[in-house]
């Protein structure tokens, strides 16, 4: 598959890893639509787009609406006549141990990870059948493995795996590429605006995250899965032992995750 000319909806496009792949794609030459609720950084990173020579618009979206979901897909129609890739990746993490949390903060992680997949993906796929066209989901090593005080994220990755599996299963025989990538720690800025048990934004990230896989890196992966079509793709070494190590010592991983929470910076478990 070639990217030249394909029209690609990038959600949670304003920072992080969306923002990578904003660019990542307009140096294949795409056509770009930047979803996201920051308008100002979402003008920014059109602006930068254009400056790659890529066709670009934005459009302000909270993918956790449904209504904003329909939207995003009708203006893209719009403006491109078509969609090629939709890319879910926007989403939000969360902190707190769930005897502590209010349910208020599982709801609004739900909404913009899992609904915000399910929503843009059903307005989108008219158009993703009729180009045999792919849609991608960004998930997680915590969709994979249940990551603690984290349950809310890990519900919500799950969730994403398996929506996104069965779509794949239900559509062996239409040509519509259905993939999930799944990164280890990736330097952004979703650990800083995840939710504590209060549902109030964390602030601080437990990491150094100038330690962690650029979301450059990222988005490379993500364009060079896109190309070959590939179903999953595992990314760092420690997600890809976590996942082996997880099918034969699931006792053992449960033991080596906890530790490796309780190790973070403001651990709920210390």
């Amino acid at each position: 598959m070639h990217l030249q000319n394909k029209v690609v909806v990038i959600t949670g496009a304003s920072s992080g890893i969306g923002e990578a792949c904003a660019y990542a794609f307009a140096r294949q030459g795409c056509r770009i639509v930047l979803a996201a609720r920051n308008i100002n950084k979402l003008k920014e990173v059109k602006q930068n787009c254009l400056a790659l020579h890529a066709e670009t618009i934005f459009v302000k979206c909270d993918v956790s609406i449904e209504s904003d979901c329909e939207n995003l897909i009708a203006e893209t129609i719009e403006q491109f006549q078509t969609i090629h890739i939709l890319i879910n990746n926007a989403g939000i993490s969360m902190r707190a141990l769930f005897a502590d949390l209010d349910l208020s903060v599982l709801k609004q992680v739900m909404d913009i990870n899992f609904w915000g997949s399910v929503y843009c993906s059903k307005y989108a796929m008219p158009y993703l059948l009729e180009e045999k066209g792919s849609v991608l989901g960004v998930s997680s090593i915590a969709g994979i493995k249940g990551l603690p005080g984290r349950t809310g994220y890990s519900a919500s990755k799950f969730a994403m795996n398996g929506f996104m599996e069965a779509l794949r299963i239900e559509n062996l025989k239409t040509g519509l590429h259905v993939g999930v990538i799944c990164p280890g720690y990736t330097a952004s800025n979703i650990r800083s605006a995840a939710l504590n048990k209060d549902a109030q934004l964390q602030a601080e990230s437990p990491f150094d995250e100038s330690k962690l896989m650029p979301a450059e890196t990222v988005a490379d992966y993500m364009v060079k899965m896109l190309i070959k079509r590939q179903n999953n793709l595992v990314l760092t070494t420690q997600g890809k032992l976590t996942q082996w190590l997880n099918k034969f010592f699931p006792n053992l991983v449960d033991i080596l995750v906890y530790k490796t929470v309780a190790k973070e910076k403001d651990s709920p478990f210390t």
